[in-house]
């Protein structure tokens, strides 16, 4: 069931908006992506590169972010106009800031790629083993931020953790060198990470949260109420041409990872492409996503990970699905369904 589309005060925009566009010269919008430009984000250079934010009726400006814990900082404080985010730290801040007037008007990760990983042959084995134990995350690490609906849900204390805040680029070498025992992310992140470092999969024990109760989704789009009240036919052309940049990128990866070297001629093509199939694995395809679309919303499951959120920083849940997210924005079902080519 999809959630009832919110009243946002806002015109029910014209079929014929994106030409009008057009014809007036094609509206310029900021967009945020999560991370530096790597695998998992880079379907919206492909999108740009190919011309499907052009089809939809803007020119879009992508800039690299620093962790999803930032991103709606970044949004809310009008640096961006629309982003995309892990949605359980975006959860956090609209809790915890109810006047930012932030909404999430797509989710296409179907799955959170939230982890905590520790070395394959070290003491750590279970979540109850973090208790006494040093972990290494920067503080805007959704990993960091979501820990403790994490201990919460795997029931250990998580102000039994020690935490050691780094820089994002020395979070993996902390644990390679062994001066933390675990760290914490998005999996695409510490895992190849890791890899290039000389840890490979093999070596590291990763502990989803999902694995631990907590049916969390993954990466959003979001921007803010007053943005999509003044600018509808906008965000709505973000949410268009992102969504056809991910269907796309699904049935082209090689072409959506040369994309990204030629934004980032230093990416490592071999290391971005694994990066690239773990996202799509791991968040973004799913049995419900394959019979349903992209953001094909489940309330009551958006709901228990509102109040996981919530609870995890000691608030009243209060927040109701509607208060954070809207499919208002969405292009139509066909239009998100992920296309399985021989």
């Amino acid at each position: 069931m999809p959630i009832a589309r919110r009243t946002l005060g806002l015109a029910v925009a014209s079929l014929l908006a994106a030409p009008a566009l057009r014809a007036q010269g094609l509206p310029r919008v900021k967009y945020q992506v999560d991370w530096a430009f790597q695998g998992p984000n880079a379907f919206m250079l492909y999108g740009r590169e190919k011309g499907f934010f052009r089809d939809a009726g803007i020119d879009i400006q992508i800039d690299r972010g620093f962790g999803s814990g930032r991103v709606p900082i970044d949004v809310a404080g009008g640096a961006y106009e629309i982003a995309q985010a892990d949605i359980n730290p975006v959860i956090k801040f609209i809790a915890e800031n109810p006047n930012a007037g932030l909404v999430v008007v797509g989710v296409f990760g179907d799955r959170s790629l939230l982890c905590a990983t520790v070395r394959e042959d070290g003491p750590i084995r279970t979540p109850k083993d973090f208790e006494g134990r040093t972990l290494a995350a920067p503080d805007s690490d959704a990993g960091r931020q979501i820990f403790p609906a994490f201990a919460r849900a795997a029931g250990f204390d998580a102000s039994k953790v020690n935490w050691l805040t780094v820089r994002p680029e020395l979070r993996e070498p902390m644990l390679v060198q062994r001066r933390a025992d675990g760290i914490t992310g998005a999996a695409t992140s510490t895992g190849m990470s890791l890899k290039a470092l000389g840890m490979d999969w093999p070596q590291q024990r990763i502990l989803w949260y999902r694995d631990f109760g907590l049916p969390l989704y993954g990466t959003c789009w979001l921007t803010t109420r007053d943005y999509a009240r003044r600018n509808p036919e906008l965000v709505r052309a973000v949410v268009a041409g992102g969504m056809r940049s991910i269907r796309e990128a699904y049935r082209d990866p090689a072409g959506c990872i040369a994309a990204l070297k030629t934004a980032e001629p230093l990416t490592d093509v071999a290391i971005e492409a694994e990066r690239q199939q773990v996202s799509i694995r791991e968040q973004i395809v799913s049995d419900h996503v394959m019979a349903n679309g992209l953001s094909a919303v489940i309330p009551g499951r958006f709901q228990q990970g509102l109040a996981a959120v919530e609870e995890a920083y000691g608030m009243t849940p209060r927040l109701k699905p509607e208060d954070v997210y809207t499919d208002a924005f969405l292009p139509p079902a066909a239009e998100r369904r992920l296309v399985v080519t021989s």
